[in-house]
């Protein structure tokens, strides 16, 4: 981030501009769950409160403040946006499935289709 925006740190503003928000214009134009979700899908691992504290930054109020029925709207649409996608690469890797099978749909202990035995 270019500018100092509330709510937000040295470590969030990074995450932020990784994933290519530069700006409060960029970060108001997709919202505070859209951000949170492609820092989320860049591998990073953010609370709540992130996407909370972007809720904050856009509408000029501390994290803390926001509503709690604002809050639980946001973490479920977080939530359902992030539903069904594959893990990313680094998801993938801590879970120990590789990123391959997972797509494919098939687990690491599943037979071998092409019905070899070890």
């Amino acid at each position: 981030m270019n500018q100092k925006l509330r709510n937000i740190g040295p470590k969030s503003a990074a995450w932020l501009r990784q994933v290519g928000i530069h700006d409060e214009a960029q970060l108001g134009a997709m919202g505070a769950v859209e951000a949170f979700i492609r820092i989320r899908r860049a591998g990073f691992k953010p609370s709540l409160n992130l996407l909370y504290s972007l809720e904050g930054a856009l509408t000029g109020v501390h994290w803390q403040d926001i509503p709690s029925e604002r809050r639980a709207e946001l973490a479920t649409e977080a939530e359902t946006a992030t539903a069904g996608l594959p893990p990313t690469p680094r998801q993938a890797e801590s879970r120990r499935i590789s990123p391959v099978t997972y797509i494919a749909g098939e687990a690491e202990d599943s037979p071998d289709p092409r019905g070899d035995e070890d």
